[in-house]
């Protein structure tokens, strides 16, 4: 336990002095693994390193990547904006349920939530401080609906989680269809309470004529989710597969059915899948270098005694780790903290007798509320740089929506039906 709490803290230490995490971690694996082992283990730190990138269903993550930047530069986000607007614009306060709707629908496509508010924000939030909303507000709307990206399949944290819990992609992916779509109406119900409270506009009048018209102009964008995650859950394709799906099917797309896909946009896609998928896999990577030495140390088996020497309840187990993972939340990035923590949590999660795609699910929410919170909160940082606003300011209001997330965190938590009655049904 002391060794982990000190490799712990070391990384720690060096993420809050701006060292780059990647390289944190890489740096604390190879002291310890040269002090503990000595220089006849550099050749086997490398083939460790290439062995924990080389991972075959890690292949999905850099496709859903790349698919979701294509997709984004071929004026999908747009007409999914443009639809949903037409849904939900006639609503006090409509433009946040615009973002909301928008984003669920995205999230369906892009895995990350990163990439939603990136590709959603730059056009939603300027637009509803046009129409004279707060631009805290806005962007506190755009900001927690795009956690949505991480919960609905296909999310790039549930792919992590999986391979490094070696459990099951595609049931993971069924866990977060519910808790997902509970989210989105939690955070609906929010923004119809704040819009009160701001005296928010109605944006335009319902007219079902433009709901059809955007519509068919949206029909590829919603048929694309279909066709992958169909595909994923119906067992004709792998998630790697579906990831696969992803690419050629935007590809088709934006060349052939939109023609907004020119090659400069196609470059400027893959420059920005390419640099992405670099800090996950460099991740991946050296985490694998830190875990293979925690392993050597039996560290998690050592953490999963001293809990179960403290107690064997597994709710009370679920929540202290919910409290960790609230915690490294805020200081890590989703990715890093899956690939640095699940591998020494996991046999304590066995022990107690937690389902692996249940806790799963749990962490993936705890992530997402993560990214919302300061002082790292990667995606309130995105939303309040577009708007143009404080972060504290805009984590004043993000407080609300924050609470609905905990809200589903909670619920998922301690009523596991929700998030595996699908599971349950389909492969069990």
């Amino acid at each position: 336990m002391s060794t982990m709490l000190i490799l712990f803290g070391a990384v720690l230490l060096l993420v809050l002095i701006n060292v780059p995490i990647a390289v944190s971690l890489g740096i604390v694996a190879v002291i310890a693994m040269l002090t503990s082992h000595g220089l006849d283990s550099l050749p086997n730190m490398a083939l460790v390193i290439y062995n924990g990138a080389t991972n075959f269903p890690l292949l999905a993550i850099p496709l859903f990547i790349l698919a979701g930047a294509i997709m984004n530069a071929s004026g999908i986000s747009q007409r999914l904006i443009a639809f949903a607007s037409a849904i939900f614009g006639w609503v006090r306060g409509g433009l946040a349920h615009v973002s909301i709707g928008a984003s669920l629908f995205f999230a369906e496509i892009s895995g990350s939530a990163v990439a939603d508010v990136a590709a959603l924000g730059s056009i939603l939030i300027p637009g509803m401080k046009k129409k004279g909303y707060p631009g805290p507000y806005a962007a506190a709307a755009m900001s927690s609906a795009a956690t949505l990206a991480v919960i609905i399949p296909p999310s790039i944290p549930m792919i992590l989680y999986a391979v490094m819990a070696e459990t099951s992609v595609v049931q993971m992916f069924v866990a977060g269809v519910v808790p997902g779509l509970i989210g989105a109406a939690g955070l609906m119900a929010m923004a119809s309470f704040l819009a009160r409270r701001y005296n928010l506009p109605r944006d335009e009048r319902f007219s079902m004529r433009r709901v059809l018209q955007t519509g068919r102009e949206a029909l590829w964008a919603f048929a694309l989710p279909i066709i992958i995650l169909g595909g994923i859950f119906g067992g004709v394709v792998t998630a790697t597969e579906g990831a696969a799906l992803a690419v050629v099917a935007a590809l088709f797309v934006g060349l052939v059915i939109y023609r907004e896909l020119d090659l400069k946009h196609l470059r400027a896609a893959v420059m920005e899948g390419g640099s992405q998928t670099a800090v996950v896999m460099l991740l991946v990577a050296t985490s694998a270098l830190l875990g293979t030495y925690l392993t050597e140390v039996q560290a998690p088996q050592a953490l999963a005694q001293a809990v179960s020497d403290f107690t064997s309840n597994k709710w009370v187990v679920l929540a202290l780790l919910n409290v960790l993972f609230l915690f490294l939340g805020m200081f890590l990035h989703s990715a890093a903290a899956i690939i640095l923590v699940i591998p020494i949590v996991m046999p304590l999660v066995r022990a107690v007798g937690i389902d692996p795609v249940h806790f799963g699910l749990i962490v993936t929410i705890n992530l997402g509320i993560g990214q919302q919170t300061p002082p790292v909160a990667s995606v309130l940082m995105v939303a309040s740089s577009i708007a143009k606003a404080s972060v504290w300011e805009v984590t004043r209001v993000n407080v609300w929506f924050i609470g609905v997330l905990f809200a589903v965190l909670m619920l998922v938590t301690y009523v596991p039906f929700v998030g595996l009655g699908l599971v349950e049904y389909f492969y069990r």
